[in-house]
């Protein structure tokens, strides 16, 4: 993907990074994180900052809290995923609640969709505890 980079943007995605919501902690931490292969959290793509993106596999992440759920919301993300797929992108959403309830599954499915993963690595992340979230310090 040969996007310019959006300076505009580089700013807020750095301080979204520091400022991870609990749900996109735990994923980064106990399940992204850990993987062989290389995972950007709140990187910019064109106009847009997406949660996670992995660009082996062309894929993008996206947590959907509550705000995700008003009908503006739900166009811009309508909008949003069709630019991301313009670019051959394919885009998984999961909701914060998904997150919280469903959390091997939703790992699982995304292991699934990057083809890289060995099946050994994937074993390997999935036999981690996956247990409560636990808290991981929030930077300033």
């Amino acid at each position: 993907m040969n996007q310019k980079r959006n300076e505009k943007l580089t700013g807020n995605a750095q301080n979204l990074r520091n400022r991870m919501t609990k749900e996109e902690r735990r994923l980064w931490y106990e399940c992204l994180k850990q993987l062989p292969i290389t995972i950007n959290r709140q990187k910019v793509i064109g106009n847009y900052i997406v949660d996670f993106y992995c660009a082996a596999a062309n894929l993008v992440i996206e947590l959907d809290g509550s705000q995700h759920y008003q009908e503006e919301a739900q166009e811009a993300d309508r909008i949003r995923d069709a630019y991301l797929q313009s670019l051959e992108l394919t885009v998984l959403r999961y909701t914060n609640r998904d997150v919280n309830r469903y959390f091997r599954e939703v790992c699982e499915d995304i292991y699934r969709h990057i083809p890289q993963l060995s099946t050994s690595s994937v074993a390997a992340a999935t036999a981690s505890p996956q247990g409560e979230a636990k808290e991981y310090p929030q930077r300033d």
